[in-house]
């Protein structure tokens, strides 16, 4: 879409902002992340790195990852395992990114299904008590409303959630259903 000259800006901007993802400072990390989501094609050579920062040791920077590589396709395809770990994540923003991410790649994320449907009963709760599991689940709802027929088997699991606590699942939930009759 950019034609020569954007793909020239993107490789140019690529070059500078690589060395960020390197940074001692995670929201350094964290935004060199988000930009390499919105370059494009010039991020490609860059993923391996953005996927190292998967494992690292802020959430922000976890979660940033993640979102990255939700924004590209097929290239971002060998880093989906890398990311479907990222479902067990300490962090619940870091499981919801994981679980968008997963939404995103369609057939290459069929073996990562099961990981997402168990994402399905998340009880997370924060230091205020607050259930921060209910985004979580209705991030994995919505992800396997997008898998159609490579998400059957978790079907009735999704079900259940028509039962959450949560209205926001439950309406995630009947969404998601709502997908498979179509």
């Amino acid at each position: 879409i950019l034609g020569k000259h954007g793909e020239a800006r993107g490789q140019t901007v690529a070059a500078l902002v690589a060395p960020v993802l390197k940074s001692s400072e995670a929201c350094s990390r964290a935004r060199a992340c988000q930009v390499f989501g919105n370059l494009g094609e010039a991020a490609v050579p860059h993923f391996g790195a953005i996927a190292e920062l998967l494992a690292d040791s802020d959430a922000g920077v976890r979660g940033a990852a993640c979102e990255a590589l939700g924004k590209h396709g097929e290239a971002a395809e060998p880093h989906l395992g890398a990311v479907a770990e990222r479902l067990a994540d300490v962090d619940w923003e870091v499981r919801v990114a994981a679980c968008e991410t997963l939404g995103k790649h369609g057939e290459a994320a069929a073996p990562h299904l099961a990981a997402v449907a168990k994402c399905l009963s998340d009880k997370g709760i924060d230091e205020d008590g607050d259930d921060v599991g209910q985004y979580v689940r209705a991030a994995a709802c919505e992800a396997l409303g997008k898998h159609g027929e490579a998400a059957e088997p978790h079907l009735g699991t999704i079900a259940e959630r028509l039962a959450d606590d949560e209205w926001q699942v439950r309406v995630t939930a009947c969404a998601a259903l709502g997908k498979h009759g179509e």
